[in-house]
């Protein structure tokens, strides 16, 4: 009885969920850098802490210095500004997405802005 209710009830909720948002491209593989086009706000940047407070401080630590619960022997010190010196937002847009070694890519478990201002959030580390 329920499994049939839930079989037509179901698609009705779902019908009303709102609209997915727009979203910025993500830089095509092998294209030349690309410029961050999220302006960050402090409401994307509580999220992106957040996120990255689920996510990544596990490895990172909750302050981005390398130092969390699980140890790694070659994570970077992101709060050393010569850690990130070098990598373009949009290198640091594909890491966080795709991954590396045995860091898992968030994939498409992100929105594309959401994966931008983690990119701004993981650079804001160093300026701490």
């Amino acid at each position: 009885m329920v499994k049939p209710l839930l079989v037509l009830v179901l698609p009705a909720v779902l019908s009303l969920a709102p609209a997915p948002q727009q979203s910025t491209p993500a830089p095509p593989a092998g294209a030349p850098a690309m410029a961050n086009p999220v302006k960050p706000t402090a409401e994307s940047q509580a999220k992106a802490k957040k996120m990255y407070g689920y996510d990544c401080a596990m490895c990172h630590g909750a302050t981005g210095d390398g130092k969390g619960d699980i140890p790694m022997k070659s994570i970077k010190d992101l709060t050393d500004p010569a850690s990130l010196k070098d990598i373009s937002d949009s290198d640091l847009y594909t890491l966080i997405k795709s991954g590396k070694g045995d860091m898992p890519g968030e994939g498409d478990r992100l929105k594309e802005n959401d994966l931008w201002n983690m990119v701004i959030y993981v650079k804001s580390l160093a300026k701490k």
